[in-house]
C-alpha cells in the first residue's frame, strides 16, 4: 500500500503508541472517529447550555401578581434592563463566534485539526471554568462577562469545522441522511447534558452551573489528544471511495442504487494525486459556489430560530405559569431539555425521509411548514397544563431542530459534489465554517433580539421566531420545486407514495 499523507493530519495520537493494540480494522477506527468528534461536539454545546440556564437567576425576577419585574438577581443583569444585558451577553459570544468561525475554516485547511481542536476545546473549557468565577469572586462588572464572553466564542468556533473535517477523511462515501442525522444529535444531546448538569448544581450556586460544563470540555479535549486519529492514511489505510452523481437542477445528491460504488458521499475527501488540491479555496471564491449562498442564508434564520430557543427557553419556562403555576429555576432548566430531546429525534427522522424521498430541500421545508403552526400552538395553549406543554415542546423541538440538522448535512452533499472543488479536501473546512458562520451571525442576532422583544411580551417574540422560520423556508422553495419536479420526471414521486 502506498503511504500518502492527508494535509491537516498530524501523525497518530498518543493512545496509539501507548496501546499498539488499538490499531484495529478501518472499520472500527471509523466508528471510534464518529465517537470522539460526537463527544467533542456535544461538550462544546453543553459548555454553551450554561448562560440559558442561569438567566432566570441573573437576571431580575417576576412579581407574580403584577407580571412586573423585581429589582434583585445578578448585577449588572438586574433591574429594569435585566433582560437586554442578557441579550447583549448572547451576542457578544455568538457575534465572536459567527466571526471566528470564518478564520477558524481557514486555519483548519493548513494546520494539524487534531491539535487545532484540542487548542479550541481547551480554551473553551477553561474560559466557561472564568465566567463561573465571577460568582465566587463576587464580580459585578459587564466588561468581565462580555470578554470572557468574547474570547470564549472565538475558541467555540474552532470545533465545527475540525469535526466536520475529520468526519470528512473518514466518511467520504457512505453516510448519508439517517446516519448523519444521528452523528448531527451531538448538538441536541450537548444541550441535554448541559442543561441537566447546570441545573442540578444551580441551588448551589451559579458559579458551579458554568465550572462542571467546562471542566468537561477539558476532558473531552484531553481524550482527543489522546485518541484521535485525523485521517486513515495515518493508519495505513486506503481513503474511502468518493463517486458520486449530482442532479444540479434539484441540487441534491443522486444514487446509483445499482452499484455499490455509487453511494452518497457527504463529504469529499483530500486528493493528493490532483495538484488542484493543494490549493485551499478562497473566501470568495467559497462564496461563488453554486449553492453556497442560498444555503448559507436559510441557516441563518433557521440558526436564529434555533439558539433563541438555545438561549431563552428556560426563562420563557420559568416566567411563564403553567397551569397557574410557576416552576422553580431548576425545573424550568431540566424542563428545557424536552425541547432538545425533540432535536434528536427530528434530525433523525428528517434524515430518514429525505433518504427514503431523496428530496432534501423539500423534507426541510415540509418541517418548516409544519413548526410554524405549532409554535402558535405552544404559545397559546402551552400554559394550559404541564403535559400539553411538554408535548407541544417536543413536537416544537423535533420540527425546529429537524431542518437544522439536515441543511447542514445537505450542503455537505452538495457542496462535496461541486466541478470546481471535485477532490479538493483542503476546500472543505473553508466552505463548512462559511456555512455555518453564516448561520452563527443569526444565532447571535435571534437571542439579542428576544432580549429586547420580550420586554413588550412574548407573542412579539414568537412572531420573531415565526417569520424566520418562513424566510427559512423561503430560500429552499427553488430547491424544493426542482426536487418535485425530478421526482415527477422520473416516476419517484408516485413510488414513494406507494406501500
Amino acid at each position: 500500500m502506498q503511504s500518502k499523507i492527508v494535509v491537516g493530519g498530524g501523525g497518530l495520537p498518543p493512545a496509539f503508541s501507548l496501546f499498539p493494540s488499538l490499531n484495529k480494522t478501518f472499520t472500527f477506527h471509523q466508528i471510534l472517529v464518529l465517537i470522539i468528534t460526537f463527544l467533542a461536539y456535544a461538550s462544546f454545546h453543553a459548555s454553551r447550555k450554561p448562560p440559558s440556564i442561569v438567566k432566570s437567576v441573573l437576571g431580575p425576577s417576576v412579581n407574580e401578581q403584577s407580571n412586573s419585574p423585581i429589582d434583585n438577581g445578578w448585577a449588572p443583569f438586574n433591574g429594569t434592563e435585566g433582560t437586554q444585558r442578557l441579550g447583549e451577553l448572547d451576542l457578544a459570544f455568538l457575534s465572536s463566534y459567527a466571526l471566528g468561525m470564518y478564520f477558524a475554516g481557514h486555519l483548519g485547511d493548513r494546520i494539524d485539526l487534531r491539535l487545532f481542536l484540542v487548542f479550541g476545546m481547551m480554551g473553551s473549557g477553561i474560559l466557561t471554568v472564568v465566567f463561573g468565577l465571577g460568582y465566587w469572586m463576587n464580580v459585578h462588572l459587564l466588561g468581565f462577562y462580555m470578554t470572557v464572553q468574547i474570547v470564549c466564542g472565538l475558541f467555540q468556533s474552532i470545533g465545527w469545522p475540525c469535526v466536520v473535517s475529520v468526519v470528512g477523511n473518514w466518511c467520504g462515501k457512505e453516510k448519508r441522511g439517517l446516519i448523519m442525522g444521528v452523528w448531527n444529535s451531538h448538538t441536541s444531546v450537548g444541550n441535554i447534558v448541559g442543561s441537566v448538569i447546570a441545573s442540578s448544581v444551580l441551588d448551589s450556586g451559579w458559579g458551579w452551573s458554568f465550572a462542571l460544563p467546562g471542566g468537561l470540555v477539558i476532558v473531552s479535549g484531553l481524550v482527543v489528544f489522546m485518541c484521535l486519529v485525523v485521517s486513515p492514511h495515518d493508519l495505513g489505510f486506503e481513503e474511502p471511495g468518493k463517486e458520486i452523481e449530482m442532479s444540479l437542477a434539484a441540487e441534491t445528491v443522486v444514487v446509483e442504487e445499482d452499484k455499490e460504488d455509487d453511494d452518497v458521499g457527504l463529504l469529499e475527501n483530500v486528493n493528493l494525486d490532483d495538484d488542484d488540491s493543494l490549493s485551499a479555496i478562497g473566501f470568495l471564491e467559497a462564496w461563488k459556489l453554486p449553492g453556497v449562498a442560498p444555503f448559507a442564508f436559510c441557516l441563518f434564520f433557521s440558526k436564529l430560530v434555533a439558539y433563541t430557543f438555545l438561549y431563552w427557553l428556560p426563562y420563557y419556562l420559568r416566567h411563564q405559569a403553567v397551569a397557574g403555576v410557576y416552576i422553580s429555576h431548576k425545573t424550568a432548566g431540566i424542563l428545557s431539555t424536552v425541547f432538545d430531546i425533540g432535536g434528536v429525534f427530528g434530525g433523525i427522522s428528517a434524515g430518514f425521509i429525505s433518504d427514503k424521498i431523496k428530496a432534501r430541500a423539500l423534507t426541510s421545508v415540509a418541517f418548516l411548514s409544519l413548526s410554524i403552526p405549532v409554535l402558535i400552538m405552544y404559545r397559546v395553549y402551552g400554559s394550559v397544563s404541564m403535559f400539553i406543554n411538554i408535548g407541544l415542546m417536543f413536537i416544537s423541538g423535533l420540527l425546529v431542530n429537524g431542518p437544522y440538522a439536515l441543511i447542514t448535512t445537505a450542503v455537505a452533499a452538495d457542496l462535496g459534489t461541486q466541478d470546481s472543488i471535485k477532490g479538493n479536501g483542503r476546500a472543505l473546512a473553508t466552505v463548512t465554517a462559511i456555512i455555518d458562520g453564516t448561520g452563527s451571525v443569526g444565532a447571535a442576532l435571534g437571542p439579542l433580539l428576544a432580549g429586547y422583544i420580550s420586554s413588550r411580551g412574548w407573542n412579539s417574540v414568537f412572531f420573531m421566531l415565526i417569520v424566520s422560520i418562513f424566510f427559512a423556508g423561503l430560500f429552499l422553495v427553488r430547491l424544493a420545486k426542482a426536487e418535485i419536479k425530478e421526482m415527477s420526471s422520473s416516476g419517484e414521486l408516485i413510488a414513494s407514495s406507494g406501500p
